[in-house]
């Protein structure tokens, strides 16, 4: 049995109404409950958790702390259960403040029930795959997906207890004129965006999240599911970033955020991909200008094309900066990315590196709280306090691994300086008279 609720968040909020829900999430973000009530009227933040599911509620938008998201999902070639959970354990472990299940093979279902009882966290998910793997595997084809298909997998995700959905709504035959026109490298690289292409190509058809956005709404409003607007024009090399197809789809979204909004429903908006370095302030920018403030979801951005086995630096540098533009939830990327599906290891590396991105973004948006970590580290470094500055890292198995490898004769100093440790040497000098 489902639960059914009679308003929204949004709708509580815009009557004034603050829930413990809200007054849970400001002490996290440190902010006054008002404040964020307010802001969530306004559709500026959202709170994703599903009506369905018993999680800690997860706060995404202005004023609050850049959040990260983790990927994980199997494919056809590679199907393994007890490595999905083992993956999600471990980015629960090093500070993901949300999943998404990616799966495209094997008993993708399953596999989502079991990340949402597992789960202590935000659960996000792609609806599309599960309904093109379905119409592949009964029909032989993707494009031979009906509509009502596609909107029997959403509903079924939300009625689970999926807290956010990505739908690709912004990607329209417009679009796809638009994307003829602009004779991309890349054309498409967004997976559910292809599969929306070749639905669309094949049928002669408008894309079914977009003609019936008022269903998804729906859907959405029932559960309090919130919706997270696809790229699915997002660039795939720097060479094709901020083009008239990114921008082409960035207005629709635009314009669809204002419909769900209208209707009580939350809205976050995806976007890039690969952006050059110069871009990626004006990028975050743009967004927030088109879709007047709606919090913002990016898949890094890498800034280079060229970083194969190590892209979580080029998209941690990336989220960086455009988490301190003003992107407020970080897409992780792994160090497998564009190779294969990434392993256990790939997972903690890739949320640590954006785990960085995110503290990094927060220090220079003045969160509450974020520099006050970075000053204590200081503070331990100076006292020389080893086990201090472990407790504080991203990743203390690691530091006290290294650490350890560190001679008896040397506890107080690291192994680079040694006796000439600067900390130490500045010290004792200034206590002389």
């Amino acid at each position: 049995m489902s639960n059914k609720i009679e308003h929204t968040r949004i709708e509580l909020a815009r009557q004034g109404i603050i829930t413990e829900e809200v007054k849970e999430v400001a002490t996290q973000e440190r902010i006054a409950p008002e404040e964020l009530s307010k802001d969530i009227a306004q559709g500026l933040t959202v709170i994703s958790r599903n009506i369905n599911h018993d999680i800690k509620p997860l706060g995404i938008g202005r004023g609050l702390s850049t959040k990260v998201n983790a990927n994980i999902g199997t494919s056809r070639d590679r199907v393994s259960l007890e490595e999905e959970m083992e993956k999600l354990d471990v980015l629960i472990q090093y500070g993901a403040d949300a999943v998404m299940d990616l799966s495209t093979g094997g008993p993708i279902k399953d596999i989502r029930r079991l990340l949402m009882r597992r789960s202590t966290i935000a659960v996000g998910t792609v609806p599309i795959y599960e309904a093109v793997a379905r119409a592949a595997e009964e029909k032989g084809s993707i494009s031979k997906m009906t509509a009502d298909e596609l909107f029997e997998a959403i509903e079924g995700h939300a009625e689970e207890g999926v807290d956010f959905i990505t739908v690709h709504c912004g990607l329209t035959r417009k679009t796809i004129e638009t994307l003829r026109e602009d004779s991309r490298i890349l054309d498409i690289v967004s997976r559910g965006g292809s599969f929306l292409v070749e639905w669309m190509i094949y049928n002669d058809r408008e894309n079914p999240l977009y003609e019936q956005y008022d269903r998804l709404i729906e859907i959405s409003r029932k559960y309090d599911v919130t919706l997270s607007l696809g790229d699915g024009a997002r660039p795939g090399c720097l060479a094709d970033a901020t083009d008239r197809t990114q921008m082409e789809e960035l207005l629709t979204l635009g314009a669809l955020r204002d419909r769900a909004l209208k209707e009580g429903v939350q809205v976050i908006i995806e976007g890039p991909g690969h952006v050059p370095i110069n871009q990626v302030e004006l990028n975050m920018k743009i967004q927030k200008e088109i879709c007047k403030g709606a919090p913002f979801y990016v898949l890094g951005p890498l800034v280079t094309d060229i970083a194969m086995g190590y892209d979580h630096i080029a998209a941690a540098i990336g989220g960086a900066i455009g988490g301190a533009a003003g992107a407020d939830f970080l897409c992780y990327v792994t160090p497998s990315e564009h190779i294969r599906l990434p392993n256990i290891e790939d997972v903690k590396e890739g949320v640590i590196a954006s785990k960085i991105a995110a503290h990094a973004a927060d220090i220079a948006k003045g969160v509450p709280g974020a520099i006050e970590m970075d000053i204590e580290m200081a503070k331990r470094r100076k006292a020389l306090d080893w086990n201090g500055q472990i407790e504080m890292s991203l990743n203390p198995e690691k530091v006290k691994s290294w650490r350890a490898e560190v001679p008896p004769t040397e506890s107080k100093v690291c192994s680079m300086c040694g006796e000439f440790c600067a900390i130490k040497t500045v010290e004792e000098a200034l206590k002389k008279k």
